[in-house]
């Protein structure tokens, strides 16, 4: 335990260090939100790095234009320093507290939301069905899905994971805006929110002046931008079919499956295709990316997201065009289990960066209207 603190003390340490030698030479004031924010400050709490962590987006322009970046004897590299601190916010505000070294695991939660929690809906379905069961076909008339699993016994589980997910989001959340000081933060109204939700709907500070960030490598791209929209987007677009499917469930009385060219369908189906460009994108610039400002950890936690948000679009397409062949119990066993697998993880992993990073925006503009 004593190791962690000075670990995270020694980390906070070099974060003040950087952010001392950025202010005083304030060369990147122009490139993001990071830097006129880190101007309004002539000291740097904990809570204040954590603040500026989670406004950086790792866009990477300041590192290629530091004059005191590494070989240089001040090594400066403010998007790895950014990175770490960013990680280590999401374990201060993790709930339940014990769970937050998770977000230090990224090739345990890897397995276990892609591998052991499918296996378990695997194991459960033969179990209740037996393999010839899970391996029959079914017509849509005959509600193939529910055949396999009933519509109570889904709705059912991934509504208690979902409520306690939510419950992790929303303490996390009040953890945040405590460390940011409350009392030193002017009260957003509704311009701010709307000037925070474009910030990040459209991600303006990985655009840099329109060319986009420097990345993977020192050249300015909008591709990161592009594919993350992608992902967003996409998976945006899934959370919209299935939100109309439970109106068409619940209100209209219309039970699942829906015929291809229903909106469900069609809104998932676009999602979808969204949700394999995007990840498959990022994935590559990942694989490609200059190692020297990133952090080690933490991209395996991007990758591990990232794979598993392409794990479920593909099998779920999949599931789309086999559903009513002896494909569907075993498809649609393998999609909830990394749904599934998706859901528990989303406290505990890269997911959060949207919470945070949203909240910093807040606080960024509130700050700025104030100076």
């Amino acid at each position: 335990m004593q190791d962690k603190v000075e670990e995270v003390q020694s980390l906070m340490t070099e974060g003040e260090r950087v952010m001392n030698i950025c202010n005083a030479c304030r060369y990147c004031e122009g490139f993001c939100a990071v830097f006129p924010a880190m101007e309004r400050r002539l000291s740097f709490a904990n809570g204040d790095l954590r603040y500026l962590a989670n406004l950086c987006h790792d866009c990477r322009e300041c590192y290629y234009a530091c004059q005191y970046a590494p070989p240089h004897e001040f090594k400066i590299n403010v998007p790895k320093v950014l990175t770490r601190i960013r990680r280590q916010s999401y374990q201060e505000y993790a709930w339940p507290a014990g769970l937050a070294r998770f977000f230090t695991q990224p090739v345990f939660m890897m397995i276990l939301s892609m591998l052991i929690i499918p296996l378990i809906f695997i194991g459960a379905g033969i179990f209740d069905k037996g393999v010839d069961g899970l391996l029959q076909a079914y017509t849509d008339a005959q509600g193939s899905f529910y055949q396999i699993m009933s519509h109570t016994v889904m709705t059912g589980v991934f509504g208690v994971v979902g409520l306690y997910v939510l419950v992790a989001f929303i303490i996390g959340w009040i953890n945040f805006s405590r460390d940011m000081h409350p009392d030193d933060v002017p009260s957003s109204g509704w311009a701010e929110v709307k000037q925070a939700l474009k910030d990040i709907l459209t991600l303006r500070y990985l655009g840099s002046s329109g060319d986009g960030c420097a990345y993977p490598d020192a050249n300015q791209s909008l591709m990161r931008r592009n594919f993350h929209h992608f992902t967003f987007y996409g998976f945006m677009l899934c959370f919209a079919a299935t939100s109309v499917a439970t109106i068409y469930h619940y209100v209209l009385n219309y039970p699942a499956p829906y015929p291809l060219l229903s909106l469900p369908v069609i809104l998932g189906t676009l999602g979808g295709i969204g949700l394999i460009i995007g990840p498959c994108g990022l994935l590559y610039l990942k694989k490609i990316q200059d190692k020297k400002p990133s952090d080690e950890i933490q991209s395996s936690a991007d990758t591990t997201l990232l794979l598993i948000l392409l794990l479920i679009s593909i099998t779920g397409l999949l599931l789309m065009v086999l559903r009513e062949t002896s494909w569907m119990g075993f498809l649609l066993l393998v999609h909830l289990g990394l749904v599934m697998g998706l859901f528990l993880s989303m406290p505990y992993g890269k997911f959060v960066h949207g919470i945070y990073r949203f909240g910093a925006l807040l606080r960024f503009t509130s700050e700025g209207r104030k100076s």
